[in-house]
């Protein structure tokens, strides 16, 4: 079965570590058609816009998105990521973020004692605290003031916290709910009381509420403590690159942002970010895209190959060669050949 992959290299380090991603992927000679799209700020600087107007249309005849980075310099922030990838997010309503934060073998951990913590947050992705409600309003004026509006629904809420507890009891059946309801009197009250509802209809599961900053805390300390983790959209954003950091740095962070239950094409991308500081120099770190795309080929029911893809990803990590971020002093391209031999290797 072919398999439609619309290919996005977008910004900064993007194009750089999404060909290795394509090299990997199609080291596996799985029948792929990919589609690239110029999307991004250089799109942005010729047609004023960061995709074409009927973007999500054309993304919807795709069965999958590995999006590269989106962002420079030359576009504000929130222009480029609400043009772009949070416009996908809602636009699409992938509204479960997926991010993987595990210590593969070779990668050195800022950590004393890194414990071998394997973590899967769960990131409600189209609402909280990334909404986009709100407003300036008196603009240039001594009053002027800024509002932004967190948006919690109850069926928001109870589909990502369902889906949190059905991964969990795949996995070491523990879900870790990040919440702040102590001093959030509204939104996280009721993320509480929708989580307290869901976790009543999962007894194998065990539950735990935990204030979001004890639980930042308890990822440096304990992170082996840690199974599934579901949180609002700023909390699970604060909490994942926390995450990255203890697992080797940005360079190793994955994502699948999906719509499970449905044929909506999921969005897989790093979230390292367009780096622009070393952009052109071929030394970004392209685990983080290889780790995305195997994350991608899981959802399109091509599991043998998402775990030749890993398999082939730790060995690499293992013995190298590996990006200085993480130890080593080898080169983007250097790093992505490598994990592709490593799967012909398997392969033969």
């Amino acid at each position: 079965m072919s398999h439609s992959i619309a290919l996005i290299p977008g910004d900064g380090v993007g194009p750089e570590v999404m060909a290795e991603a394509r090299r990997v992927v199609d080291a596996l000679g799985l029948p792929l058609e990919w589609t690239e799209l110029p999307w991004g700020s250089a799109f942005f600087h010729e047609w004023g816009r960061m995709m074409p107007e009927d973007a999500l249309e054309q993304l919807r005849e795709f069965d999958a998105v590995l999006l590269g980075a989106v962002g420079d310099p030359s576009v504000p922030d929130h222009v480029a990521l609400w043009g772009s990838i949070l416009l996908m997010r809602q636009g699409l309503d992938l509204w479960a973020n997926l991010r993987p934060a595990r210590l593969l073998s070779g990668v050195a951990s800022p950590l004393k004692e890194p414990d071998g913590f394997d973590i899967l947050f769960v990131r409600e992705n189209t609402e909280g605290e990334y909404s986009g409600v709100g407003g300036i309003a008196h603009r240039g004026l001594g009053s002027e003031v800024g509002i932004e509006t967190s948006v919690f629904t109850r069926a928001g809420c109870e589909r990502v916290i369902r889906y949190a507890f059905e991964l969990a009891e795949e996995r070491r059946r523990v879900v870790t709910s990040a919440t702040k309801s102590n001093a959030s009197r509204f939104g996280y009250v009721l993320w509480d009381e929708v989580a307290d509802e869901v976790a009543a209809e999962h007894p194998d599961v065990r539950y735990e509420r935990v204030l979001v900053d004890a639980l930042c805390a308890r990822l440096v300390r304990s992170p082996a403590s840690l199974d599934v983790v579901v949180a609002s959209n700023l909390f699970a954003d604060i909490l994942t690159d926390l995450a990255a950091a203890i697992q080797g740095g940005m360079g190793m962070a994955a994502s699948a942002n999906i719509a499970p239950g449905s044929d909506v094409p999921g969005v897989f991308e790093p979230v390292h970010g367009s780096a622009p500081d070393i952009a052109g120099q071929g030394i970004a770190n392209p685990c983080g895209a290889i780790w995305s795309a195997s994350l991608m080929l899981e959802r399109l029911g091509e599991e043998e190959a998402a775990r030749s893809v890993m398999t082939a990803l730790e060995a690499v990590c293992r013995d190298g060669p590996r990006t200085r971020d993480i130890g080593g002093s080898a080169g983007t391209r250097e790093v992505g050949e490598a994990v592709a031999r490593e799967i012909q290797r398997q392969v033969e």
